[in-house]
């Protein structure tokens, strides 16, 4: 809104709009005002005829610079016939890296190299009125559009006097969402509100955003090896029996089985992968095509990049803070941990056996059979015969050791 001290008495247009009010316009070629008082200078001009949609020429008398507490533009046309003063948005896009928004209900202006708000207005009908708008002279006379990449907090909802009571509930119950609205006017908690959607409140995203659903992998791979699953589990809360604090897993894509290793030390990593490789080569006459895993240190030493460089294995990593992009080895520590502190607490054996319980486990899960491979347990679809469950007792039922006589004596 222009600054004047009668805007009071000044008289209003046909739509309700006051001749001091400037209109956001994307058809009209210039900023165009119809008072030369707002102008702190003009300079005048020789006669431009400035044609209008029903094709009227109206006289240019000069162009100028306007200051005021609400306004500060530059280069604005001075066209006296004009009925309403017209915010040229192209001109106010090119004139500096401003950015301007538009609502259902308002609109604003962002300065992108300062990141401040520079400007606000209402809707009223169909029509974006300006309520406020400061322009730095200087650095929109001199400044050239630049691209934009990414703007953070784009704009922010305000409360104004011509806000409608449904928004002044809305930031009276701090920005409760529409539905819970719309439920407390039908309970009449609430006088009888016209409900509006608030899905551009800036304020609300920063404050309940939360990350996208991933997108659960369906591929797999169509030979044993092709691709390996790799992560550590972090330390254990007491150290186990054997001094190990660690485990790392290894998991087969085709077949999803799992091997595990415990370790005393993460710098034991390079160790257990290298014991794995050749367990894979020796057992299974295969090479390990693809190595998926996360950005731990283990995973990322140059050692670990070299080997991989010079064994032809294709090193693939999540990205930072995306553990879900490894959910195969998340899922599986999930599914052997819980598994193994079942095995401890039906049994009430200590948590230092908590190796023991994470190795049976993995046995457990190896051969269980899975809906998820028709039916099939991964040992069966990795060696290709039904396992021997016969072999399998409870865990931490009572056994009997015969030792012969000779190591008796020995001992």
């Amino acid at each position: 809104m222009f600054a004047s001290p009668s805007i009071g008495q000044l008289p209003h247009s046909s739509l309700g709009i006051s001749y001091s009010e400037s209109v956001l316009n994307s058809n009209a070629s210039h900023y165009m005002s119809l008072d030369s008082s707002y102008f702190t200078f003009v300079s005048p001009l020789p006669f431009i005829p400035i044609m209008t949609d029903d094709d009227t020429l109206i006289p240019l008398v000069g162009v100028g610079s306007v200051i005021t507490p609400h306004l500060s533009l530059p280069n604005i046309y001075l066209i006296l016939k004009l009925k309403l003063n017209l915010a040229f948005i192209s001109q106010l896009c090119d004139s500096s890296d401003y950015l301007v928004i538009f609502s259902f209900s308002f609109c604003c202006v962002h300065d992108l190299q300062s990141q401040k708000l520079i400007g606000t207005g209402r809707r009223e009908n169909e029509l974006y009125i300006l309520d406020e708008l400061k322009v730095s002279i200087a650095t929109a006379a001199a400044a050239a559009a630049a691209t934009t990449t990414t703007i953070i907090n784009l704009y922010f909802f305000r409360l104004s006097p011509s806000s409608s009571i449904f928004y002044l509930w809305y930031s009276r119950l701090s920005h409760v969402s529409s539905s819970r609205l719309r439920f407390m006017t039908s309970i009449r908690a609430l006088e009888n509100l016209q409900m509006y959607g608030v899905s551009d409140c800036s304020r609300c995203k920063q404050t309940k955003f939360s990350a996208l659903p991933f997108n659960r992998s369906i591929s797999v791979s169509s030979s044993p090896f092709d691709l390996i699953h790799s992560d550590v589990w972090r330390p254990f809360l007491v150290t186990i029996k054997g001094g190990s604090r660690y485990y790392i897993s290894f998991i087969d894509d085709h077949t999803r089985y799992c091997w595990v290793y415990l370790m005393k030390h993460r710098s034991e990593f390079f160790e257990m992968y290298t014991a794995f490789q050749a367990l894979v080569k020796t057992q299974h006459f295969a090479i390990i095509k693809c190595f998926r895993c996360d950005l731990g240190e283990e995973y990322t030493s140059n050692k670990f990049c070299q080997f991989f460089a010079l064994d032809g294995t294709i090193h693939q990593t999540s990205c930072i803070d995306t553990l879900e992009q490894n959910g195969v080895a998340e899922r599986k520590h999930r599914n052997v941990v819980e598994t193994a502190r079942f095995l401890l607490l039906s049994t009430s054996i200590p948590s230092e056996f908590k190796g023991e319980a994470i190795l049976t486990a993995v046995s457990l899960i190896n051969i269980i059979a899975s809906p998820h491979s028709s039916g099939l347990s991964p040992f069966e679809k990795l060696y290709g015969c039904v396992p021997d469950y016969s072999s399998f007792r409870v865990f931490s039922c009572i056994c009997f050791i015969l030792c012969p006589s000779s190591s008796c004596r020995t001992q």
